[in-house]
């Protein structure tokens, strides 16, 4: 049985396309492995990030580790996929004659015809998790029409290409059968779901729909955008109790001048304006944005401004990214990239201050409450537990100490009633319901 290793990097949208090539490769009869701290086969296939500067250098250093690899014989055959690898084919393939092939983001189906297997549609709505089982990402649509300032998207993943309502169900069935029971809806945009294949958006009846499937008990919604967003799908998260009251909302600045610099089409009145009734329709939501810092014409005006507005708004889950100059994007052609480096990363770390101590107070407020938490894995002393305000990976953790009597009743993967004991300026501490 040939063994192929299956490398991701970057996102949750690229860890799910990797799992569709596992599943076609795993029908084929292969042995294949993800992510493994060594390589147990003589194939190793890259999928790559291309967004930023820092993705991009991890992904390159990966190839190169992996080249270094094929030429002391560790492996034969070296495949590079995904966004990387969409962007940048025809320079990657000058420098790295290491690497066997290089396939687009959207090419990666060839890698199963190359490995001398048939590509089979009936298997494309299969997934081998390499996730816990009992969640699971579930991408309903590909690429962005929005074309802010200093994004790449754009220009790895083309126009926004919305997955059909029925197919999603499928796909999120099968993943039920596979034991998953919370769905992470991701998308580079939620806010245009179903304006492509249905004339109208079409997320809250896509929500809707998946809640129906016995055995889904909770769904998180990804990376909304907030220049018109679907206004209807408000009433679906605060009446429908298997929609986690949480919402990721990617907002980037709130100052007006910076707002149009990034060509985000929405002013700040619009902005405030969508966050009281998102506030008001969903009591007690928890709203995850991500925020930019040193954009090119970013003045201390504009960086006060959204310092005070991080201060009054007090997110509950909040990210600061330095800006990076991306090639061939519309800041790059038509802005200087004059702001230095450390006042970037300096506005960011007063930002993420802020913040830390936003995010103590919201969590201290849940001390003595009892909370429904689902549980990921064992580490260490304790069991570790996420809430429905809580996404994988990125937000804050709930932390269960393993002693021998909750062992008796804490289980990975079941969602269970707890106590919240304690609280950090992230994660909480909790002992279950007695």
């Amino acid at each position: 049985m040939e063994t192929v290793d299956i490398i991701s990097l970057g996102c949750s949208k690229n860890l799910v396309d990797s799992e569709a090539l596992m599943a076609q490769l795993k029908a084929a009869g292969m042995d294949v492995h993800h992510d493994p701290k060594r390589p147990t086969g003589k194939t190793v296939v890259i999928n790559t990030c291309g967004f930023i500067g820092d993705a991009k250098e991890e992904s390159i250093d990966t190839i190169l580790q992996f080249a270094e690899a094929k030429k002391r014989g560790k492996i034969n055959r070296l495949l590079v996929m995904g966004c990387l690898s969409e962007r940048y084919a025809p320079e990657l393939k000058e420098a790295l004659p290491e690497v066997d092939k290089f396939y687009g983001k959207f090419k990666w189906q060839d890698i199963v015809t190359d490995l001398g297997h048939g590509f089979r549609r009936d298997l494309l709505t299969e997934r081998s998790l390499t996730t816990p089982k009992h969640y699971a990402y579930l991408k309903i649509s590909e690429g962005c029409n929005r074309f802010c300032s200093y994004c790449a998207i754009p220009l790895i993943t083309g126009r926004h290409t919305s997955r059909p309502i029925e197919e999603l169900v499928e796909e999120a069935e099968k993943l039920r059968d596979k034991g998953v029971r919370e769905l992470q809806i991701i998308a580079q945009d939620l806010s245009s779901y179903g304006l492509d294949l249905y004339k109208e958006s079409k997320l809250a009846e896509l929500t809707q729909r998946l809640s129906e499937i016995e055995g889904i008990d909770w769904i998180r919604l990804h990376y909304a955008y907030p220049a018109d967003f679907p206004m209807d799908i408000l009433p679906v998260i605060a009446n429908n109790p298997k929609v986690c009251c949480y919402l990721d909302l990617a907002l980037q600045h709130i100052s007006d001048s910076m707002l149009t610099l990034m060509r985000r089409h929405i002013t700040k009145e619009k902005t405030l304006e969508l966050l009281k009734n998102i506030r008001a329709q969903v009591p007690g939501i928890h709203i995850r944005t991500t925020l930019i810092t040193g954009h090119p014409g970013e003045t201390e005006d504009d960086f006060r401004e959204l310092v005070e507005f991080v201060k009054e708004a007090k997110f509950e889950r909040l990210g600061v990214f330095p800006y990076s100059h991306e090639e061939d994007t519309y800041s790059y052609k038509h802005y200087e990239d004059n702001i230095p480096e450390d006042v970037k990363q300096a506005r960011a770390n007063e930002i993420m201050a802020i913040q830390s101590e936003i995010s103590h107070n919201i969590q201290a407020a849940k001390i003595g409450k009892e909370m429904q938490v689902i549980v990921d894995r064992k580490e260490g002393d304790n069991f570790i537990a996420r809430t429905q305000y809580d996404s994988p990976e990125v937000d804050p953790e709930v932390l269960i100490p393993a002693t021998a009597e909750n062992k008796k009743v804490v289980k990975i993967g079941q969602i269970i009633p707890v106590v919240i004991t304690d609280a950090e300026d992230y994660d909480l501490f909790a002992e279950p319901k007695k």
